[in-house]
């Protein structure tokens, strides 16, 4: 994994060294970022690594939280673009929802890319994870773990990634006939929320032996839930954010792995094709980006 994200730092290096020429002599870039949620390290990450590369460009960087507020996401694309953005990266809420905004975009020339979650509508490329094998990997090795009995899936917004890691953690559940799904709610992906969803999901399902949640955000309110319990409930998730990491080395922890996305690589990514698309070039309609599963042996040595 270390020579994935070298090599996706080789191209990012590539396409600005490149094509940074093409800015001499030009106005300055505006840049517009438009995320799903900001409470969460992993936006966090990605909106520093932005804040940095747009700095190294001498580009202007707007960002805006949407909240999980499809609505609002929507009136801050359309206030960006009122604002002559030249590059919009959005993070959608929901992926249908912000369609409209997308159409917007394109009608202006915007170049646009959406990171981490894809977006309907006329995108000229997608950065993300390969979210069916987050869930995919996270799964297996719980239903692997626990080795049969009943399961639990925290969802989260309808986003096509956050779909994609459903899908992939079912399918991986359906391969291990002794386990199965025995409850699906949404912990919206907050903390506070997965830990009021996951203290209702055990005491309608005090048999659980496992739980995945769809982000590190609403697994961390899970494991308060699970610990809180005093059940034996093994929990995984995807992400592979620090706090995530640290509650997976401690001894006896009931968060077992989780699959690790790589945040400041999508973001840079992103903003690399969403250059190359602006200055002229080609880019690639979608560039997925490997996941890593770390368990308690990987989490000593990893971090974003």
């Amino acid at each position: 994994m270390k020579n994935h994200r070298k090599v996706i730092s080789l191209f990012v290096a590539g396409i600005v060294a490149g094509l940074a020429g093409a800015s001499v002599n030009a106005e300055p870039l505006k840049i517009g970022v438009s995320f799903q949620e900001m409470n969460n390290p992993y936006f966090v990450t990605m909106k520093e690594a932005l804040e940095q590369a747009s700095k190294s460009i001498g580009a202007e960087l707007i960002v805006t939280d949407s909240r999980h507020d499809v609505s609002k996401q929507v009136s801050d694309v359309e206030d960006m673009l009122q604002q002559g953005i030249d590059i919009l990266l959005l993070n959608p809420t929901d992926s249908a929802g912000v369609q409209s905004a997308v159409i917007s975009a394109h009608e202006k020339k915007v170049a646009i890319v959406s990171i981490d979650a894809e977006a309907k509508g006329p995108i000229d490329s997608y950065v993300g994870s390969k979210d069916y094998d987050a869930g995919f990997k996270a799964c297996e090795y719980l239903a692997t773990t626990v080795k049969k009995g009943n399961v639990g899936i925290l969802d989260g917004i309808p986003s096509l990634g956050i779909l994609e890691r459903v899908r992939g953690c079912k399918e991986a559940l359906a391969k291990h006939p002794e386990v199965k799904v025995a409850s699906v709610q949404n912990g919206k992906q907050e903390r506070d929320q997965a830990l009021s969803v996951t203290e209702n999901m055990l005491q309608a399902n005090p048999d659980l032996k496992g739980i995945f949640s769809v982000n590190d955000n609403g697994s961390l309110g899970a494991l308060a839930a699970i610990e809180s319990s005093g059940l034996d409930v093994k929990l995984v998730s995807v992400d592979g954010a620090p706090e995530a990491i640290q509650a997976i080395l401690k001894p006896g922890s009931h968060f077992i792995a989780t699959s690790a996305q790589f945040p400041r690589e999508q973001a840079r990514l992103g903003l690399a094709l969403a250059l190359a698309k602006h200055w002229g070039a080609t880019i690639p309609r979608r560039f997925p980006v490997d996941v890593e599963l770390i368990d308690a042996t990987k989490a000593k040595t990893f971090s974003w």
